[in-house]
């Protein structure tokens, strides 16, 4: 399983640094919550990113993998000095479960992403309803609190 971890984790990590873009920055961090791990983002344009999280499912020790798209809103805040990014998106996750069968899910992410000084750090909150549809049709919810090194 840390062979496939890394691997993933890897894969995310050259993916965000291949893809063209004019206004290409990367972040990575780590994410504590549903689930707890490591979080990638990647800026495409000033709206728009893809993230995506690898991890450990804190109900059961599950490995937990998504990816998500994601439109921004940024609201300047004055008094900090800094701009603080709502957003929302849509994206998918799957749940590697040990000894049973694996969940694959929609996820509909929506958050804040406050940006530090320079743009360099961030620090995020981010909740995500989940539509489970492999193997059965059901709900449920991701909530992660997190910060990510720009490069």
């Amino acid at each position: 399983m840390r062979v496939l971890c890394s691997t993933v984790l890897a894969l995310l990590i050259l993916a965000t640094l291949v893809l063209p873009t004019a206004h290409a920055r990367t972040g990575i961090g780590i994410v504590a919550g549903e689930p707890s791990g490591f979080s990638v983002k990647h800026w495409l344009d000033d709206e728009t990113a893809i993230d995506g999280a690898i991890g450990w499912s804190l109900g059961d020790g599950d490995i937990y993998l998504h990816a998500d798209y994601l439109w921004h809103r940024m609201i300047e805040d004055t008094k900090i000095g800094g701009t603080a990014p709502v957003y929302y998106g849509v994206g998918a996750r799957l749940l590697l479960q040990d000894g049973g069968d694996s969940k694959i899910g929609i996820r509909i992410p929506g958050g804040l992403d406050y940006v530090l000084g320079d743009g360099r750090f961030d620090v995020f909150v981010e909740i995500a309803p989940i539509f489970n549809f492999v193997p059965e049709t059901e709900f449920d919810l991701s909530i992660g609190v997190g910060a990510r090194y720009y490069f």
